[in-house]
């Protein structure tokens, strides 16, 4: 019995931040249920259950990790100090920024009581994780598509933001985010084919690579309400990394289960929604066929993801030390 109560401590001791990267995923499973009901006809009851689902699971989550720092502080802080982990803190507020988009539509004063502090927080831990980044030295081999979780979650926040903020302040997150992506790339592209190639387990991440201009997009359009020149460079920059990735899919079939799994489903999840909105703004039919695919994929890639977790729970892989 006291074997047991030791090993249920160490597995709470060992939580990891990177469980929040699971309510990042099922809140874009969920945003893009409800506008495929939206605009494509689907059943509303999909993205209410969903919405149910993804709320429990944050609340869930939250708390475990709230009673790891009450009991395991040193380990939280020496999560939030390591040079890769710091970047999922900011899973967090955009979690909490997704809620908000989830509930904006039908429920407006949830919606705000998830995304003003969601705003706040990513604003601290933007700030956080840059000087930490000046005032660390930091190693090239730790860059990974992580690194844009930070920062370029920034555009994510005027997603659920008008009505709640001017657009000057949306525009400022939106600047920042924008901007960092494009000097964010530019360091992992370096890293990626100059120096030595990711591990096996930060593979998945790569599908962040989609995230940053499919969310800019959608911001945009939603800042804005139009789609220019502008937002069009931003949409099909999504595209082409979604092209990417599903031409290099090989990278991707053989990889060992780790949490990191569910950095799968964020970004494609994201590109199916961005491309819902293009066809709901230009009536183009290549996208609605493009957007029935992107959902299928997106179901078929978290249906994976879930099953893959449940069965490594199970046998006790999760939340291990490294």
């Amino acid at each position: 019995m006291e074997v047991m109560q030791e090993v249920e401590q160490n597995r709470l001791k060992f939580f990891p931040i990177m469980m929040y990267a699971t309510v990042m995923g099922m809140s874009g499973l969920t945003i893009m249920y409800q506008k495929a009901a939206l605009w494509l006809g689907f059943s509303a009851l999909i993205g209410e259950v969903l919405m149910a689902i993804t709320t429990l699971l944050f609340g869930v989550i939250s708390v475990i990790y709230i009673t790891k720092f009450l009991k395991y502080r040193a380990a939280v802080k020496k999560e939030f100090s390591h040079p890769v982990r710091i970047n999922f803190f900011a899973a967090v507020s955009i979690s909490m920024l997704m809620l908000a988009i989830i509930y904006k539509e039908h429920y407006p004063f949830v919606a705000a009581l998830f995304w003003y502090p969601g705003a706040a927080l990513h604003f601290y831990l933007t700030m956080h994780t840059i000087s930490f980044w000046i005032n660390n030295n930091q190693e090239l081999d730790h860059s990974n598509p992580a690194w844009f979780i930070p920062i370029v979650g920034n555009v994510l926040i005027p997603v659920a933001g008008v009505g709640f903020a001017s657009q000057g302040v949306l525009l400022y997150f939106f600047s920042t985010g924008i901007f960092f992506w494009v000097i964010l790339f530019a360091i992992l592209l370096n890293r990626i084919i100059f120096h030595h190639q990711m591990a096996n387990k930060f593979m998945p991440t790569m599908f962040i690579l989609i995230a940053p201009p499919a969310v800019g997009f959608i911001a945009y359009v939603k800042i804005y309400e139009v789609v220019d020149t502008f937002a069009m460079i931003l949409f099909n920059l999504a595209l082409f990394f979604t092209f990417l990735i599903a031409f290099m899919y090989k990278n991707f079939i053989k990889i060992k289960f780790f949490i990191s799994w569910w950095a799968f489903v964020f970004p494609v999840a994201a590109m199916a929604i961005s491309t819902m909105l293009m066809y709901q703004q230009t009536q183009d039919l290549p996208l609605l066929v493009l957007a029935y695919t992107m959902i299928a994929l997106t179901s078929v890639i978290i249906t994976i993801v879930i099953y893959q977790t449940l069965i490594h729970m199970q046998k006790g892989d999760i939340c291990v030390q490294e």
